[in-house]
């Protein structure tokens, strides 16, 4: 029997792939990846060139994005048939041979693949690939660090009510929300009541092409892409007090 291997592939540029995720992709006689309905996804995107010839792609895709309300039960019920399903699917592909699940960034870090790996071990092997997040990528592309000394970071969903991202706002030193999209005008509206928003950043797709960077109260836009990060850089101890 096979086993299902989830691969982190890193932020969105291939260099940044792990030298084991690759091998595995070059190698790999099958391959599942997460996509959204008529697209073909992010993850498809970054190993462009890499799959040898043969390989059998398995696209697994979304039965709702943000078309419902994340929180609603219609959209919990939906999306655990998915997993449901997908989890049997790979099952029975790894009868035959491995599996190879693409996944962006780092799959144990809010990547789709934790809810396929809680119904899949015990019952098969499975085997997960670690991945630089895409939070990584973006602070680096800010060319400042996120943390110095004792800084605590926290992070956070934009999805989260106003009052719960105030309340985290304000006991962190570094910040970095996630899943932005239609919650950006939240999100500027916390971190203006925490006096933060003027040392917030707003990064675009990093690492991928037609990355942007810029300053958060600079961006006119009310909502941003699916693949945006907002960070405040921390500012902690440094040796010397150097600023």
């Amino acid at each position: 029997m096979g086993s299902v291997i989830c691969v982190g592939l890193g932020p969105g540029d291939p260099d940044l792939m792990s030298v084991r995720s690759w091998r595995l992709i070059q190698s790999a006689r099958q391959v599942a990846h997460f996509r959204k309905a008529g697209r073909p996804g992010q993850a498809r995107r970054i190993v462009e060139g890499m799959l040898a010839e043969g390989v059998v792609e398995h696209p697994m895709e979304y039965p709702v994005t943000t078309e419902l309300d994340f929180a609603s039960d219609e959209y919990d019920a939906m999306l655990s048939q998915f997993y449901d399903h997908w989890s049997a699917r790979l099952l029975t592909l790894a009868a035959d041979c491995d599996v190879i699940v693409l996944c962006e960034g780092d799959p144990f870090f809010y990547g789709s693949f934790m809810h396929l790996y809680n119904r899949l071990r015990g019952r098969v092997n499975v085997q997960v690939v670690p991945g630089i997040t895409g939070m990584s990528g973006c602070w680096t592309a800010t060319g400042a660090p996120i943390t110095w000394g004792d800084d605590v970071m926290t992070v956070l969903m934009g999805t989260l009510p106003e009052a719960d991202l105030v309340t985290h706002m304000r006991a962190a030193d570094a910040l970095v929300v996630m899943k932005t999209g239609r919650n950006l005008a939240k999100i500027r509206a916390a971190l203006a009541e925490v006096g933060r928003l003027e040392q917030a950043w707003i990064v675009e797709g990093g690492t991928m092409p037609g990355q942007t960077v810029g300053r958060l109260v600079d961006y006119g836009q009310q909502d941003c892409p699916y693949f945006s990060i907002v960070l405040v850089h921390g500012n902690g101890r440094r040796p010397g007090g150097m600023e």
